[in-house]
Parts: structure tokens; C-alpha cells; sequence
């Protein structure tokens, strides 16, 4: 199991980040390591594309939850983008979808 994360910042406050793989247990830590310190400073708008994942566990909707509640503290914004048919159902069933902002498109 393997999760690979490319990170491109535009500028001070625009990230965009492509995660491809599997976010499950033994990768989420690693997906949380990488983009938590991401969301430090205020009005950061991280952009997350998830076209290239496979699968997603409980553990990585959590690093999602995580990383939304950090930049909401910080008066920043969580968008993810390009999420397959299967990760739309896991957002929706666990009444995720509700209060993350999910995008079709790219978002850049």
C-alpha cells in the first residue's frame, strides 16, 4: 500500500495538492505529515485533488476532518476536487459531504 502527495503552491495562501494511491491505515499518518503543517497561517486555501486514489478507510476521511477543522480555525479553506464516483459515496454516506466543499473539477 503506497500514497504519493505532490505539493505546488501558487502563492502565500494557494496550495494545491494531488494525492494518488491508497489512504488507509498504514498511509494516512503519512498523508496527515504531510499536509497538516500546510494549513499553519491564516486564509491558506488548500486544494486537494483525489482523482488518482484508489481507496480511502475511515482513517484518511479523518485527516480530512483534521485538516478542516485546522484551517477553519485559521479562517482558511478546505476544497477537494475530482473525487471518483466511489469516494463521493464514502464522503456522502458518512454525512461528510454536508460540510466539506467537494468539487467536480480541478479547482486551479
Amino acid at each position: 500500500m503506497k500514497v504519493n502527495i505532490e505539493k505546488h503552491q501558487s502563492d502565500d495562501k494557494k496550495i494545491f495538492v494531488s494525492v494518488s494511491g491508497e489512504i488507509d491505515a498504514y498511509t494516512a499518518p503519512k498523508l496527515r505529515e504531510e499536509l497538516l503543517p500546510l494549513t499553519e497561517g491564516k486564509n491558506k486555501v488548500i486544494t486537494v485533488n483525489l482523482k488518482d486514489v484508489s481507496y480511502m478507510d475511515s482513517t484518511g476521511l479523518g485527516v480530512f476532518v483534521g485538516l478542516l477543522k485546522q484551517l477553519n480555525n485559521n479562517e482558511g479553506e478546505l476544497k477537494l476536487v475530482e473525487l471518483s464516483d466511489r469516494l463521493k459515496r464514502l464522503f456522502k454516506i458518512t454525512g461528510l459531504s454536508t460540510i466539506m466543499n467537494i468539487e467536480e473539477d480541478g479547482g486551479r
